[in-house]
């Protein structure tokens, strides 16, 4: 990574080029959610297949970001930012241009694979290029796109679909794409070094294995009932042999597909560790929030765009605060964090179907605060003690620990809302009877009725809506719960080497 260090090159716009790679990518990882039920419709998909749009891009992304290390010492750092970019830009434009979905799919695939080396190698030249005193600032620049792209993709996402239709969804990454390539181009360079390092291709295929099953899984699950489908069955099974496989072959290889070594180091393990935590509660809410609001109490996407550019000034006033929390313990500023985050998780628990837009935005600057807050002492702290030959591979499965963090705990999310849903609702049902006295008052029922079809279906979509809110609290609950288990997690950092 010394190749980085080129004093020509003020450090500053290093840091720029860098970080336009990490929101370039971040961008995508939530501003095609928003767009699904019109892609639906467009390409005349069933809501399972047109899942796949998401879920496709998440496997190509967690089975390529692991091989960050082996792509830098083969190419080099700029060799590899510059063709990610090219090929992340080329599937971009292929995506627009799809007029079916099987084509899209595969560009999906193609821009999660060119896409994936991109976070994970802008850290480890930040890491590289900052000494130790200076890595608190950098990496709250850096986090600015990590946790602020995902953040503000989907409010500008609903607007373009809105205004427009969902090819401009990845139109308007074009001109990321062109001034993301030209800040690499300028600014990050190579000393030429190379190295022989070789890819375990046995440990990446077996590795490939696992976490594609473990994605579909996990995706879809909820669809096919479960431990009821052969088809779980299988991905169960392939899980853990391809696991079994990979840790046998890991021990006995001379250059594993990942660095046993790396583990070794205390503060990365526990990194890694708080890091998938931190994925699972960092884009969640982008999800399950602007559903609940749509589809349960009628927002439109303008609104809802507006009550998420809210988490992002949050996060915002949380990278100016890190400046003051970066001098204490950095343990201080991962514990204030988590707990704005769990605050957050437990306020949004509270809500209800007259839940009020300044609530909700109020709620999501504190969970951006959070968020920003967290960040920079967690990823200063993962990688204080490790050499910095092991950066880019330390980088990558940190990043990857935090996708699979994020697309694992969304899937729990979501099987959350429909199972306690369903549970609500057949409760909720048991209560709702013709010959109840309270049922009978003109003032309750309104325009809901047990005489007229019309009443009747309106009764049933209300019963319906409001067991879905509490399937939606349920879920918020488990966010809460998820953060301040993770507390004592935090304590265990090791401070100085």
């Amino acid at each position: 990574m010394a190749a980085t260090r080129d004093t020509t090159i003020p450090r500053g716009l290093i840091l720029l080029a860098v970080s336009l790679c990490t929101m370039l990518y971040a961008v995508t990882q939530t501003i095609v959610n928003v767009v699904l039920p019109q892609l639906q419709g467009a390409l005349s998909a069933t809501p399972e297949q047109v899942s796949w749009v998401v879920t496709l891009n998440v496997i190509a992304t967690a089975v390529v970001t692991p091989t960050t290390g082996w792509l830098v010492a083969r190419w080099g750092h700029r060799s590899v930012i510059l063709w990610s970019i090219v090929g992340f830009s080329a599937s971009s434009l292929l995506c627009a241009t799809a007029d079916s979905l099987v084509p899209l799919l595969i560009y999906r695939i193609g821009q999660g694979a060119c896409g994936a080396p991109l976070v994970p190698l802008a850290q480890a030249i930040i890491v590289a290029v900052y000494p130790p005193e200076r890595r608190a600032f950098a990496q709250g620049i850096f986090g600015i796109a990590v946790v602020i792209g995902p953040a503000i993709a989907p409010a500008l996402g609903g607007y373009l679909a809105e205004a427009y239709n969902w090819r401009f969804v990845f139109i308007l990454i074009l001109p990321m794409c062109a001034a993301t390539f030209l800040a690499a181009w300028l600014w990050v360079h190579d000393n030429g070094g190379r190295s022989s390092f070789r890819l375990d291709w046995s440990g990446f295929l077996l590795f490939s294995v696992a976490i594609t099953c473990a994605q579909l899984a996990m995706d879809r699950g909820e669809r096919l009932d479960w431990l009821e489908s052969k088809e779980i069955w299988a991905y169960l099974a392939l899980i853990g042999v391809a696991l079994w496989i990979f840790i046998v072959h890991s021990a006995m290889a001379e250059q594993p597909f990942i660095n046993p070594h790396l583990f070794r180091d205390r503060n990365f393990s526990i990194g890694i560790l708080l890091v998938f935590v931190y994925g699972m509660l960092n884009i969640t809410p982008t999800v399950m929030i602007p559903t609940m609001l749509q589809n349960l109490m009628g927002y439109p996407d303008s609104m809802i765009g507006i009550l998420l550019a809210a988490r992002g000034a949050g996060m915002v006033i949380g990278f100016f605060a890190v400046a003051l929390i970066a001098k204490v313990d950095p343990r201080v500023g991962m514990i204030i964090g988590i707990s704005a985050i769990g605050l957050s998780g437990w306020n949004m628990a509270l809500f209800n179907l007259d839940v009020a837009p300044l609530t909700v935005a109020l709620n999501g600057v504190l969970q951006g605060f959070g968020s920003a807050i967290m960040w920079v002492p967690l990823s200063i702290v993962a990688f204080a003690t490790l050499p910095v030959r092991m950066l880019p591979d330390a980088s990558s499965i940190f990043h990857l620990l935090r996708n699979f963090g994020s697309s694992i705990f969304i899937s729990v999310s979501v099987l959350t809302v429909s199972r306690t849903g369903k549970i609500s609702y057949s409760e909720l049902s048991e209560n709702i009877s013709a010959f109840g006295e309270s049922l009978r008052l003109p003032q309750v029922m309104g325009m809901w009725s047990f005489d007229t079809v019309h009443g009747l279906a309106a009764l049933g979509s209300e019963v319906n809506r409001q067991a879905l809110m509490v399937g939606y609290t349920n879920s918020f609950a488990l966010y809460a719960l998820v953060s301040f288990a993770t507390i004592p997690i935090m304590l265990l950092v090791k401070i100085k080497p």
